[in-house]
């Protein structure tokens, strides 16, 4: 085997690194305006380095970063993402408005703080207890303890909730003193979305992040929408007390008076943006953010609606824009003045409507959703604003999105109605080329041309056919390698180089590893019925053929809550009460049932700690119980 193929990660070709010094030329990078922004207002930059998290570990380490450093970038990474990057870096304290005051850098997100009369409203609380406290640490040590009368999750993704142990006392939470606000619906989306398909849905975002890829020039640079996820933060959720409705609503706590624009469907199920009549302050939430966002996120999730996340953002515009000298939101940083906030606002508010319009043009005039793809570029007026740029989302994948949310998966060809699966494609792909040996030759071609996506796209057919061919599999991991250099989206390159890194080590370093796996801090918010939804997809039908089983549960810690749970048709459902006779009669704390349904613990285990107590049908119940797949975080995703 040749040093060119082998297993260590490799420079840029000549080909990657013409590729992206030519959008040096292409892209205004004489505008440093950015730049600006994101350094006003700086208060204290953080005091440590590092966050400490449970493990003794570091959640979050500033130095990683210091490599980004020069403007300069690297031959493998594109110039665009680089800016990006070094942009995320710029962390502290600062002052968005007399009175409004962020922590940028010490997670993906923002964390925001309001000064009331005699305390604190805080905005989104990051995604680890860790990372929210060292930022309340930051804000008390400028400026002095204040208590905090509110907390508002502006929408249901983890990074702006997961965080709020870290700065809310037992004693808060207990006695309910603090107002926790959110948009309707936000609890059953912000439990929901990560559950279901938690397994597949976390294990995809380990690519989409960079998790395991080192922070250097060959690795992960930044996510686009910040510099990445914290490292196994303590993570939790507490319920809201009050919903946020229509928009329009207004709420005054503490002296600040805030006004809230329901949008859901947009970057989230549940969001909503917050307007701020005395400060003229608009925050956009993840609504209007400093890149393309997601239509469709890698990781996976439900495709979000383009065409009425623009119209929420002319909404925005038309009520709030001429009011707000400030706009701020909960990743990168704030825009001031009402003419530059007209202008973003109507720039972003056109990137999505374009998206959707043409993604549809092209639609009806025939075109597939490859097709579509590969043809739709942003005109100029759009493009050649960084804010709009494929740093997060980009135009390739978000056309799809439409596509799909309209059209759905299937191109209308029958051709691909109906395909081999990938390694029966494989097996024929390979004997179409005349063997591997025949295929390894062609793609070493394609390589020798720098034509990294042919080489991904035909050479990835051999390794579904046959994995333990490890010349196919090290071609394949530096296609995707080269790729990964090349891409202005934080998570494209990611996941291009977690790709290449586990065909390097011929599988993920990840098996073994349990999925569905909950914190108490997420499950003291569950609901029964949700974690019944939870064990439905684990039960496996066919082998569940002639089950019927009625269950009464009663969850003890939730005011004795009573279900009847029933297994019957290859199925499960549950309803509220003890509804008529049971096969099975259990009692249990919600986090043991939780850990039941997710597959964590057997229930051995959770009888002997009192978690779970059966009542009438213990082998009945360990029956059903062994109907139940066991998810592994680990699965393979470039190897069969």
């Amino acid at each position: 085997m040749t040093e060119e193929f082998s297993a260590e990660r490799k420079d840029a070709t000549s080909f990657t690194a013409r590729r992206n010094a030519q959008h040096l030329g292409s892209l205004p990078f004489e505008d440093l305006s950015d730049f600006d922004r994101a350094a006003r207002g700086l208060l204290a930059k953080s005091p440590e380095r590092q966050i400490i998290g449970r493990f003794g570990h570091a959640v979050w380490n500033l130095d990683d970063y210091l490599f980004q450093d020069t403007p300069n970038a690297p031959d493998s990474t594109h110039p665009s993402l680089w800016r990006q990057a070094r942009l995320n870096n710029i962390e502290g304290l600062f002052e968005v408005a007399d009175g409004i005051y962020q922590v940028r850098g010490l997670d993906i997100s923002n964390i925001t703080f309001l000064r009331g009369d005699t305390g604190w409203i805080v905005i989104d609380p990051l995604t680890g207890q860790e990372n929210a406290a060292a930022a309340k640490a930051m804000i008390d040590q400028h400026f002095g303890p204040r208590p905090i009368h509110a907390i508002i999750y502006t929408h249901s993704h983890t990074d702006h909730f997961g965080g709020v142990r870290g700065i809310l006392t037992d004693e808060d939470i207990a006695t309910g003193r603090v107002e926790i606000i959110a948009p309707t619906g936000f609890l059953e989306a912000a439990i929901s979305e990560n559950v279901l398909a938690g397994t597949a849905m976390l294990r995809r975002a380990t690519y989409m992040y960079g998790a395991l890829l080192p922070k250097d020039e060959k690795g992960h640079i930044d996510t686009g929408l910040g510099k990445g996820l914290p490292a196994l933060p303590s993570v939790a959720l507490i319920a809201p007390t009050r919903d946020v409705e229509t928009t329009g609503t207004e709420i005054t706590i503490d002296g600040v008076r805030m006004v809230f624009q329901i949008t859901p469907g947009t970057e989230a199920p549940a969001e909503m943006n917050i307007f701020f009549p005395e400060w003229r302050a608009l925050c956009m939430a993840e609504n209007c953010t400093a890149n393309m966002h997601n239509l469709y996120t890698l990781r996976g999730a439900q495709i979000r609606d383009a065409l009425e996340w623009s119209k929420y953002i002319d909404e925005s515009l038309q009520i709030y824009g001429p009011d707000s000298d400030v706009m701020f939101a909960s990743h990168h940083w704030p825009r001031w003045g009402v003419e530059e906030i007209t202008d973003y606002l109507s720039s972003q508010r056109d990137s999505y409507r374009y998206v959707h319009d043409q993604t549809l043009r092209l639609a009806n005039l025939g075109l597939t959703m490859n097709e579509i793809a590969e043809e739709l570029t942003m005109p100029a007026t759009l493009g050649q604003e960084w804010f709009n740029r494929d740093y997060y989302g980009t135009i390739s994948h978000n056309s799809k999105a439409v596509y799909q949310r309209y059209l759905g998966w299937f191109d209308g060809n029958p051709a691909h109605l109906n395909p081999h699966p990938p390694v029966e494609a494989g097996r024929r792909y390979v004997e179409l080329a005349g063997g591997a040996d025949a295929l390894l030759a062609a793609a070493r071609a394609s390589f020798a041309k720098g034509d990294y996506r042919w080489v991904a796209e035909i050479v990835n057919h051999l390794v579904f056919a046959d994995p333990t061919n490890e010349a196919a599999r090290l071609l394949q991991a530096d296609a995707l390698e080269q790729l990964g250099y090349q891409s202005e989206s934080g998570p494209w390159r990611d996941f291009y180089l977690t790709g290449a890194t586990e065909l390097r080590a011929n599988g993920t370093m990840l098996k073994g590893l349990p999925g569905n796996a909950m914190g108490a801090g997420i499950v003291s918010s569950m609901t029964v019925d949700l974690l019944v939804d939870l064990i439905g997809v684990r039960l496996n039908g066919m082998r569940a053929v002639g089950t019927d089983t009625t269950v009464h549960l009663s969850v003890t810690d939730r005011s004795q809550e009573e279900w009847t749970i029933v297994v019957r048709r290859c199925t499960i459902h549950a309803r509220r009460g003890h509804l008529g006779d049971a096969d099975v009669v259990v009692t249990a704390q919600l986090e043991a049932f939780a850990a039941l349904a997710a597959g964590n613990k057997k229930l051995e285990e959770l009888e002997a700690t009192g978690g779970i107590t059966t009542v009438v049908g213990r082998d009945e119940l360990q029956r059903v119980l062994g109907l139940l797949d066991v998810f592994e975080f680990g699965f393979e995703i470039v190897l069969p």
